[in-house]
């Protein structure tokens, strides 16, 4: 196809609204983008051609950020993935020692301390915090449920009845062990906007000297700590 005659098909497919790349693959053409625009000067696009480049370039940006996000969440898969393999490693490790490490860490951020309380008591609306307390009672100092009294903290349009029985379903703790509590007044008249809200779920039982010796852990781990940053 001679250049003269190649040029005005692109020049006339150009008048109709054709895109640079719709002209190559119309015409099974190669050139530079750069070329045809040269050789378009002055051609008159329709009045909708605007309203055309605008929606392509919209899909175009729409694909590129489902290639995205589909990117991000596979590289995050493959971040979790190598998160979950390191963290089985540790847990495989584990030794009755290293869980009233653990046990002692958990206490010391949400239990309550021996100056104010004595005894064990422990408090959280994560089921995650209080099943690993639960559990940890019993793995380490041979606590069973049974042996544990629970109350809930709840707002007032909250049905305490429900949130025991969801409770006692969690931890195993007996229904008879809870105390009998009141809604917080603060929260009467005011909705509850966490639909998965379930109260605080506060756990105590006898217990003085397992208390104490879990502040010790925590207090020597921490000098240890001190220690070991103080000499590097």
């Amino acid at each position: 196809m001679a250049k003269t005659a190649l040029r005005e098909k692109v020049r006339k497919l150009r008048s109709r609204g054709k895109t640079y790349t719709e002209i190559q693959q119309a015409l099974g053409i190669s050139l530079p983008k750069s070329t045809l625009s040269d050789w378009c000067q002055g051609v008159i696009l329709p009045d909708w051609y605007t309203a055309k480049i605008r929606d392509v370039n919209n899909k175009n940006f729409t694909k590129a950020q489902t290639i995205a996000w589909a990117s991000l969440r596979h590289k995050r898969e493959m971040f979790l993935d190598k998160v979950r393999r390191e963290a089985k490693v540790v847990i495989k490790k584990l030794s009755l020692e290293s869980l009233k490490i653990v046990l002692a860490m958990l206490y010391l951020g949400e239990g309550t301390k021996w100056k104010s309380h004595s005894g064990l008591m422990l408090g959280s609306s994560d089921i995650t915090v209080v099943l690993l307390y639960t559990l940890l009672l019993k793995k380490c100092y041979k606590i069973k449920p049974s042996q544990l009294k629970c109350r809930i903290s709840y707002r007032a349009d909250q049905n305490i009845h429900e949130l025991e029985r969801y409770w006692a379903s969690v931890t195993g703790i007996l229904e008879e062990n809870f105390y009998k509590t009141k809604p917080d007044p603060r929260t009467i008249g005011k909705k509850t906007e966490k639909t998965d809200y379930k109260g605080v779920c506060v756990i105590s039982c006898a217990g003085s000297h397992i208390q104490l010796e879990l502040a010790e852990i925590a207090e020597l781990l921490l000098k240890k700590l001190r220690a070991h940053s103080s000499v590097g």
